[in-house]
């Protein structure tokens, strides 16, 4: 079980740093709407990580466990795992070069609404957000690992649960603290969306390379 905690952390990350759900967060905190919107909205992304990484991790039983078939198994689980890597190097790639060609500054306009939204509202908006390009590519990694570690079905619900409490972490403890301490909170609210309004897609980009490098490498790894 630690060893599959081990190849899901760097995927958990990625998912924790990624600067839309994070962006969310903060526009809803310092909103009207703050105490009936932002625990709905960590609801929802919680369920959402949780749901879509089980969806992909039922899905990849349909792939033999590593040894169960001989080599072939195991070289195909690390053909899709390379797949998934190339993809999320090329959605970083093509961001980079977008942002290059059509520089934008700020947050972008249809995210700056979420700060009216209600309670469903903002519950949809998290869940909606796990099934952007990228998080759909994690949550496949994040499937695919847990058939590598060939874990018992207890084992495999356990890790999810600490992979989502983990990929949450970035939008559970401003919420949670912001809750606590509202007025400690309107501080380093507003200096994080200063700075994510400066580097959220630099950011962002970073990340996903260095993640599809990881998935890569694990990939490459069972070939």
């Amino acid at each position: 079980m630690l060893q599959a905690l081990g190849q899901l952390l760097p995927i958990a990350v990625a998912i924790a740093l990624s600067t839309v759900p994070i962006m969310a967060t903060v526009l809803i905190l310092m909103s009207p709407n703050r105490d009936r919107s932002s625990v709905p909205f960590l609801i929802g992304w919680v369920v959402g990580i949780a749901a879509m990484a089980g969806v992909f991790t039922l899905g990849a039983q349909a792939f033999p466990a590593p040894g169960t078939r001989g080599p072939h198994g195991s070289a195909l689980l690390g053909l899709v795992q390379i797949f998934i890597g190339l993809a999320l190097v090329a959605l970083a790639v093509i961001s980079w070069r977008r942002g290059r060609a059509h520089p934008t500054e700020g947050i972008p306009r249809w995210l700056r609404r979420v700060g009216s939204f209600g309670p469903w509202s903002s519950f949809g908006l998290a869940m909606g957000l796990n099934v952007r390009p990228k998080a759909l590519l994690l949550s496949a990694a994040a499937g695919l690992s847990l058939r590598v570690g060939s874990l018992s079905p207890e084992s495999t619900l356990i890790v999810l649960g600490i992979f989502a409490v983990l990929a949450s972490a970035t939008v559970s403890v401003p919420i949670v603290a912001a809750i606590a301490s509202p007025e400690r909170a309107e501080t380093w609210l507003v200096a994080s969306e200063s700075w994510i309004n400066r580097n959220s897609r630099t950011v962002t980009n970073l990340i996903v390379v260095v993640i599809g490098v990881v998935i890569l490498g694990n990939g490459l790894r069972l070939l």
